[in-house]
């Protein structure tokens, strides 16, 4: 029989849980739940790392862990730090004992691991520390002296997007502390301008995680309506162990519902890779490639049981996910067959203390037949990140804008379906893939296309974890159709003279090497060459169809029934915020009304090259693209329009998007 158990800050562990003798820890009801439980946690601040300890069964029995209706339940990773001493100039000064620690210490703990990356080789490297004052974190310092005597930063080049950055002034809004670790205790200098910390809440982090099993297999866990924030979570790439700062290491069927998650040293939410598999073998060993260990982390997982029965079909939805030093939500293999649904997710390593190429406000591996559903997106250094294996996938009735790039899909095969989204950032969409299918989307940004010929990644059996096949990204194979492009500055978008700068432009034309039918490529195969070499050379063939080109955007030059409009400009187009609502606005010259338009759906595209596989639901079904992105339902006669909106129309307008 499903029992509720009540947590209050004025409980006893000795209780009994119910509503009149509630425990004081959540993890002491975690360690009392039964499969169907609810745990119900009320109003107040928990210092713990929730560590579910018995899965539930099945999706009707779950373990629910919720905090009680109309009460603010914070749970965080930090524990407050007072008796601060000043040192002068606005440095302050304090001795934290270890045991606070534990066998954990983040201020000795590096953001480091494979495919993180600093400015030079030279370049301190960040720890998984960090301290907060009044809820806003700090910046990590040089050296002592950065901290005892501030000055004006530098502005440095971040080398992995190309963008500049400048670190606050220690004493503004961003400000500066360093740690020393001793045998029994920690010094951490902070300065906090003209900020008394002792007057003021101050913290730092001490634990990894605040929510997440150390067992795998914690199966059909609800997480619903905390705030949940302040972890040391670590650099989490796909070939290590992924923790965040919640997550069902490696699990099925978690639901992470209607919380605030936040100041994640590294990831908030992950749905990712365990670290049986491996764990920063290529930075460890240097022995080879890291891209060939993560061929072989995929192999390994599917040995322990990676398979859509075991493990993935999560859900994230309505949550607001922000201030993350790495990625808002980050999974290899165990976010797959999952829906991302409804969150907004912003201001994702925008602080740029630490680099590398696994950031993003999603950034996801082998999301095989996930859902990326109705997500507001912005202020991030990369908005959406698919990365390896990006198969049955469909980003559907996003908004992502004010991101250095928006979206940028990796060396995958396809079928991917991105249809009814707007991409508003300078970089909107970045193709090193193939196999995709573009629909109905406004891509105000540029688009740039790379092929990767050496390092071929694998392709799946649909619908399935197995492996069918390995093949290299030779472009191409990619469906455009019914989109709005329009064009802006490419130097708004990449630094000039860079190889992005040089692979980026606006519309469909960059795949005008590309043949435009099946019938052509097959016609271009060498008959007479043997196997593999008949069809070097030989572009894969693309379906560009029926799409838009305002504000100077090109089509590919043998498009079907291109419609260009008139105007050199962005034509008015703006996202603009009143709160929390988002406002679409555009105008949209005469000719425009020449794009309405069937419903597009999966029988309309051609199958994806490599596997060998439609365009279709993760069940199996008809995939049909009738609903627009604010949720309007489209009739399948030829009155649509292009682009995500069923209410676009010619001339000047605004659309409520959010």
């Amino acid at each position: 029989m499903a029992t509720e158990l009540h947590v209050s800050k004025s409980g006893s562990d000795r209780a009994d849980g119910s509503a009149d003798a509630p425990f004081l820890t959540i993890n002491h009801a975690a360690a009392v739940a039964m499969p169907g439980d609810t745990v119900i946690v009320h109003e107040g601040v928990y210092r713990e790392w929730v560590r579910p300890q018995r899965a539930g069964l099945s999706e009707t029995r779950r373990i629910t862990y919720t905090a009680a209706r109309g009460e603010r339940v914070a749970i965080k990773g930090s524990e407050v730090v007072t008796d601060w001493e000043p040192v002068g100039e606005g440095a302050w000064k304090v001795s934290v004992p270890n045991a606070l620690f534990g066998e954990f210490n983040p201020f000795n703990e590096e953001v480091i691991g494979d495919w993180a990356l600093y400015p030079t080789q030279d370049s301190p490297h960040r720890h998984l520390g960090d301290v907060y004052v009044n809820g806003a974190s700090l910046y990590e310092a040089d050296v002592l002296d950065d901290v005892l005597h501030p000055t004006a930063r530098d502005t440095t080049v971040d080398g992995w997007s190309g963008v500049a950055v400048t670190r606050p002034e220690a004493g503004s809004t961003g400000r500066f502390w360093f740690a020393e670790v001793g045998d029994d205790e920690t010094v951490v200098w902070a300065n906090f301008g003209e900020v008394d910390p002792n007057s003021e809440l101050t913290e730092i982090n001490v634990r990894r995680s605040v929510f997440s099993p150390v067992e795998h297999h914690m199966d059909y866990i609800t997480v619903r309506g905390f705030e949940l924030a302040q972890s040391a979570s670590p650099w989490a790439p796909p070939t290590a162990d992924q923790p965040g700062l919640i997550g069902p290491n490696w699990a099925k069927g978690w639901v992470i519902e209607d919380n605030e998650i936040h100041d994640a040293k590294c990831v908030g939410i992950s749905l990712g890779k365990e670290g049986s598999t491996g764990h920063h073998f290529f930075t460890e060993r240097g022995d080879k490639p890291g891209y060939l260990y993560q061929i072989e982390t995929v192999f390994q997982a599917i040995r322990i049981g990676w398979d859509r029965e075991s493990i993935g079909s999560h859900i994230v939805r309505r949550n607001h996910i922000f201030d993350c030093g790495q990625a808002g939500v980050v999974g290899h293999m165990g976010c797959a067959f999952s829906t991302i649904s409804d969150n907004h997710i912003e201001r994702i390593a925008l602080k740029r203390e630490f680099f590398g190429h696994e950031i993003g406000g999603i950034k996801f591996h082998a999301a095989l037949d996930t859902v990326i559903e109705h997500n507001r997106i912005n202020d991030c250094t990369l908005g959406v990140w698919l990365d390896w294996q990006t198969q049955g996938t469909r980003m559907s009735r996003n908004v992502l804008y004010r991101n250095t790039r928006d979206v940028f899909i990796e060396v995958s095969h396809g079928p991917h379906l991105i249809d009814h989204n707007i991409f508003g950032s300078a970089a909107a969409l970045e193709v090193v893939s193939q196999g995709g299918a573009y629909i109905n989307n406004l891509i105000a940004g540029a688009v740039r296309l790379e092929p990767v010929m050496e390092r071929p990644t694998p392709y799946h059996v649909p619908h399935s974890t197995q492996v069918a096949g390995f093949a290299a990204i030779t472009g191409g194979d990619d469906r455009f159709i019914a989109n709005i492009f329009l064009a802006g500055s490419l130097e708004d978008a990449y630094t000039p003279g860079t190889s992005q700068f040089e692979q980026a432009s606006f519309g469909t034309s960059g795949y005008d090497a590309m043949d435009p039918s099946w019938e052509v490529f097959m016609a271009a195969i060498d008959l007479e060459a043997s196997d593999h070499e008949r069809y070097h050379g030989i572009a894969r063939p693309v379906q560009i169809e029926r799409n838009v080109y305002a504000a100077r955007a090109q089509a590919y030059r043998h498009e079907t029934d291109p419609i260009a409009l008139d105007g050199d400009s962005m034509l008015g187009f703006a996202i603009e915020e009143n709160g929390d609502e988002v406002y679409l606005k555009l105008e949209l010259p005469a000719g425009f009304a020449a794009s309405r338009q069937a419903v597009i759906s999966g029988p309309d595209l051609r199958p994806a090259y490599y596997p060998s596989a439609d365009f279709e639901n993760p069940d199996g079904s008809t995939v049909v693209l009738d609903t627009d992105l604010i949720g309007t339902h489209k009739t399948g006669v030829n009155d649509n329009p292009a682009g995500p909106l069923a209410g676009l129309t010619e001339g000047v307008q605004q659309h409520r998007i959010w």
